[in-house]
């Protein structure tokens, strides 16, 4: 339930948080493929070109994309004002929002809380192959506990690109930290079971989480028909780090062999196609210390004709 203006309207609430490159976008792709629920996906990518809201949408989702920023500090009151715009105009029974992989819930949940949305319901998603590591660096952070603590579900995802023992230390680990979720160890962030309703009142909001990572953002268009060779030879470049420390990059790619979707996460390659054609290639890079100019030559290398401005 959630309150607009004074009227109260029914509808489910779920967050879906987790590190960049975790798994929240096919996570949402799967739990919607057979759900006869009318759904409205508010996703917040952190870069200021949005791709994954046009790859839930391939799926007949009703995405609203939430742009350049993040949903739990500097776009708290855009997040607020879309949700009841696309709660009138669509009259969704569930609403999920997917915030940006350095967002905090408890911004989110603040803004929730404003327009007295209750309950709500946090699916928090964890990269088994390199969770441990990270954190015990330091560079995860009070914001990245704060997604693990507000959490009633927590995936631990990539479970197939690890040994059983780490998937184990990965567990012990955030059991520590929340003992009170539901831990499901996952592949691509698929269930085997529904989704689990569950979700709790006495959570701990903070408003002083932030950003401990500094993250970079490249957004840049590419050109029509480029070759799938050539794009693929750019992120793997970029997970060899000849551009800076990429965290992520992802691209959705009209190329010479068709629409793609290219991803770099965890220090892998993946390619997949695409379900239409993309009219808009583009490409969307998050990292430190990031080569801008390196990067956008080497886009503009590819070959292909040039888009129109």
């Amino acid at each position: 339930m959630l309150e607009i203006r004074g009227k109260e309207y029914e509808v489910k609430t779920t967050i879906v948080c987790g590190m960049l490159g975790s798994g929240k976008t096919t996570f949402i792709q799967n739990v919607l493929k057979d759900s006869q629920e009318k759904v409205v996906v508010l996703v917040n990518d952190f870069g200021k070109t949005g791709i994954d809201g046009e790859v839930l949408s391939v799926g007949g989702v009703e995405a609203v994309e939430l742009p350049s920023g993040c949903v739990c500090c500097t776009l708290k009151f855009d997040l607020i004002r879309t949700i009841g715009e696309v709660t009138e105009e669509f009259r969704p029974d569930h609403l999920y929002i997917e915030p940006s992989g350095v967002a905090s819930p408890s911004g989110v949940l603040e803004a929730l809380g404003s327009l007295k949305v209750n309950p709500v319901t946090v699916v928090g998603i964890v990269d088994s192959s390199e969770f441990v590591e990270l954190y015990e660096s330091g560079m995860y952070g009070k914001f990245f506990e704060d997604q693990i603590i507000n959490s009633d579900i927590i995936l631990i995802n990539k479970t197939d690109t690890v040994e059983e023992e780490k998937v184990l230390d990965t567990i012990e680990l955030v059991e520590g930290m929340n003992e009170r979720a539901i831990i499901i160890p996952t592949v691509r962030a698929a269930l085997s079971e529904p989704l689990p309703e569950v979700a709790r009142d006495n959570r701990i909001i903070s408003s002083h989480t932030g950003h401990v990572i500094h993250c970079e953002t490249v957004s840049l268009k590419l050109k029509d028909n480029v070759s799938f060779n050539t794009v693929r030879e750019l992120f793997r470049n970029m997970q060899g780090g000849s551009f800076g420390k990429v965290f992520r990059a992802k691209a959705l790619v009209q190329t010479d062999k068709g629409p793609f979707r290219f991803d770099l996460s965890s220090g892998r390659v993946e390619t997949e196609p695409f379900g239409k054609p993309v009219t808009d290639s583009r490409l969307v890079v998050i990292g430190e210390s990031l080569k801008a100019p390196s990067i956008s030559k080497a886009v503009a290398a590819l070959p292909g004709p040039l888009k129109n401005p």
